[in-house]
């Protein structure tokens, strides 16, 4: 445990790429095999599940430290991390020997078997353990604790230093951790060393991740080396069929067969020895759907027929990753695309589509074509080298993403929360609303969106200034403030919502711009963002 939690003190006070590979390489060199399992599993989102509440750990955290509760909670929403909180907060008073002997595996055993124990017994096991670790052991078996383990160091870096230790590619590496492995169940040769053939079967390739374009069109070369398709927002997925099992995987390793059934039925119509990437699409009456209709599915243990029938989807494919047990991965796209056009009209189902596939005669082609993408319920445009391979993670060169612009609306700051990290002496997280014209005709704001990024550090600290001296009222974190502040908030879509107060729930909403030139009276209504729905 202290070698690992010495790794995120090493990776964590540093920008620099190097140095977060050698404390890496260093660690996967002494670390035991079981504990480097662990490791990758956290690197990779795979963490145990909580098994303790919040509130009870900072309650428990609270008495620990001889603080009432209150103050703990103030202090939490100063420091902005539950886990730092607590590391900083209980005491160091004994038993600091032990802290050398427990592993990373060993704590994990521990937290696991955590949820079998009493209250009073978890209290005893949280006191022992906060005592006993050093500050960033605390801090790491926190983040464990809660479930939140969210550390500077991403899959990518993991799989380069797991390469330059162990000598195996970085992209076979990529593969083998792909897919829904247990970390208590596997050991570090069969995951990494020597995989049993067998365990491969049913993993999903690495994504191939595109560029957001940050060069001009002719810049790309020769327009007759390239197409564009749309680029849809849904749940990019592989459809997998092998050894007669067909698997449905999400871009994050989940295993979602479960979720889209009729997916899956369609799958058993392909032929064993292959993998379709795609995206999983909302698809009712031949039109594609919004986002919030795919939220529908997505989390259900069960679904049913009804599920099934009122929030229909279909796999919008666009590439071919293998094909008659071959991986054609290193064929060009123009030839992946052949052989996937050939499959979806072998397979002649309606659950599996194709996206649309438009070679370019000149680049004023692809300009048209952006700006009609929105009406097609399409985020922008993909566009690729015909030549490309497909390759692993994001590489920039053959695969661009053109977003459309984002839809904007002119709306009123009424809430603000502390921040979180770096700014969590700041009221960074706001609430905004916009106006609803009531029968009397007078108007009142009405909650549309949340935001917390979009502003520099120097406007974060004056609207910070403004809602400390402004606030009307208190609960708990949170603060009303006297609506005077007006910003344009921007967002990739909207769509009608009964959850939300406004009626409408809009995507990825984030602050644009503050509009100092603006008075309340002149932000949007409620009526305006009804408005954008047919933008």
């Amino acid at each position: 445990m202290i070698d690992f939690a010495s790794l995120i003190e090493q990776t964590d006070k540093t920008t620099k790429t190097n140095q977060k590979v050698k404390a890496l390489d260093d660690f996967f060199k002494h670390a035991s095999d079981k504990d480097k399992v662990w490791a990758i599993a956290l690197f990779s989102s795979r963490r145990p599940k909580r098994a303790i509440k919040t509130s009870s750990l900072r309650g428990f955290a609270a008495e620990l430290a001889n603080i009432p509760l209150w103050l703990f909670e103030e202090s939490y929403h100063i420091v902005g991390d539950l886990a730092e909180t607590i590391a900083l907060i209980v005491p160091e008073t004994h038993h600091k020997n032990l802290s050398l002997k427990l592993t990373l595996s060993d704590i994990i055993e521990e937290i696991i078997d955590l949820k079998n124990l009493s209250e009073q017994d978890q209290k005893k096991y949280l006191f022992d353990r906060w005592s006993s670790l050093n500050y960033y052991s605390r801090f790491v078996f926190n983040k464990l604790i809660t479930g939140g383990f969210r550390i500077g160091v991403s899959q990518r870096l993991m799989t380069k230093s797991l390469a330059n230790v162990t000598g195996i590619d970085k992209d076979i590496i990529a593969y083998q951790i792909m897919g829904d492995w247990k970390p208590s169940e596997i050991s570090f040769k069969d995951l990494i060393l020597s995989p049993k053939k067998e365990s491969l079967i049913y993993k999903p390739y690495p994504f191939y991740l595109a560029h957001a374009i940050d060069v001009k069109l002719e810049n790309l070369g020769d327009c007759s080396h390239w197409i564009y398709e749309n680029k849809w927002d849904g749940i990019r997925a592989q459809l997998i069929k092998r050894s007669n099992e067909v698997m449905l995987w999400s871009r994050g390793g989940e295993l979602i067969s479960s979720q889209f059934p009729e997916i899956i039925e369609m799958g058993n119509m392909i032929e064993n020895g292959t993998v379709i990437d795609g995206e999983i699409l909302p698809f009712n009456n031949g039109n594609i759907g919004s986002f919030n209709d795919l939220q529908k599915r997505l989390g259900r243990k069960n679904v049913t027929k009804k599920t099934v029938n009122n929030n229909p989807t279909i796999l919008k494919a666009y590439d071919l990753l293998e094909h008659n047990h071959s991986d054609i991965r290193i064929k060009s796209y123009a030839n992946r695309r052949e052989a996937l056009n050939k499959l979806v009209l072998d397979v002649n189902h309606p659950n599996l589509d194709i996206s649309d596939f438009h070679e370019i005669k000149n680049w004023e082609d692809v300009v048209t074509a952006h700006s009609l993408a929105r009406s097609k319920n399409s985020e922008g445009l993909m566009i690729k080298n015909k030549n490309a391979v497909y390759k692993v993670g994001r590489k920039k060169g053959d695969w661009w993403k053109w977003k459309v612009d984002p839809l904007t609306i002119d709306a009123v700051l009424t809430y603000a929360m502390r921040g979180h990290g770096r700014r969590a002496n700041l009221f960074t997280d706001y609430t905004f609303g916009l106006w609803r014209i009531k029968n009397d005709e007078k108007k009142e704001l009405v909650t549309f969106a949340k935001a917390y990024s979009g502003l520099t550090d120097k406007e974060f600290k004056k609207v910070d200034a403004f809602i400390k001296k402004n606030t009307l009222e208190r609960f708990g974190p949170v603060r009303s403030v006297q609506p005077q502040l007006v910003f344009e908030i921007a967002f990739e879509g909207i769509a009608p919502s009964s959850r939300h107060k406004s009626g409408f729930a809009v995507r990825f909403p984030r602050i644009l711009r503050w509009r100092i030139d603006k008075s309340i009276n002149e932000a949007n209504s409620i009526n305006d963002l009804e408005n954008l729905l047919h933008v």
